[in-house]
């Protein structure tokens, strides 16, 4: 029998990534985190495509996209994103690639360098996808959807630890803004914007624990 395709959207910060993560150990699938890949390809711009300002040159990265390899690597039982066969886990979650991916995200030619790849891992079924548009175009047909959302101050506390976890110094507020400002770019962009697919169950875990969302979507799973 084969196993079930799973789109998890939802905005930054919600969880969706740690969340997918655990359901995919539990449930036997394979977890694949597509806000890593757009993140990969922004630090690759960051080290390779800037212009005299140390801004991202987007023509440059686009005529660049055939230099980039990105795969997930099984490092004891955790994938790990590599980029040119370069562990660059910890490169991704910093501010400057936070503070760029967005613009990168939202361009025709990086979507579509990374569609194919995403697609072509859902084909067999077994996979747990988490992003933001999964649900509405890179696996439109997907078995179950959810669409995960909290409100910004817990969004802004989740991602604000996350960093210091991390090592990564950074300001409350500063954190705040660059959310909002992710918010507004992923939903407003024309290409594949961050919205709710028709048929995605919603979920807001603001007040939820992460046991607590990955059991209320378990429960979903089971029922159907």
């Amino acid at each position: 029998m084969k196993k079930p395709v799973i789109a998890i959207d939802g905005y930054s910060s919600t969880g969706k990534s740690s969340i997918s993560k655990v359901i995919a150990e539990k449930l036997g699938l394979i977890h694949l985190d597509t806000g890593a890949l757009y993140r990969g390809v922004t630090w690759f711009a960051l080290q390779n495509c800037t212009d005299a300002d140390d801004a991202i040159d987007l023509n440059k990265l686009f005529s660049s996209l055939d230099q980039i390899e990105l795969e997930f690597r099984n490092d004891h039982g955790e994938l790990v994103l590599y980029l040119n066969h370069i562990d660059i886990s910890k490169q991704i979650r910093t501010n400057e690639v936070s503070d760029n991916v967005s613009i990168v995200a939202k361009q025709k030619e990086v979507r579509d360098f990374l569609l194919h790849s995403q697609r072509s891992l859902a084909e067999k079924g077994g996979i747990i996808m988490d992003g933001r548009d999964i649900g509405t175009v890179v696996l439109p047909n997907a078995d179950y959807k959810f669409f995960l959302t909290a409100s910004i101050d817990e969004r802004t506390n989740r991602r604000y630890f996350e960093l210091a976890g991390l090592g990564i110094q950074a300001d409350r507020e500063q954190v705040k803004q660059n959310l909002i400002d992710r918010d507004k770019i992923d939903s407003e962009r024309e290409i594949a914007p961050l919205k709710q697919a028709e048929d995605a169950i919603v979920i807001d875990n603001t007040v939820l624990t992460k046991e607590e969302t990955i059991d209320l979507i378990l429960s979903y799973i089971k029922k159907i």
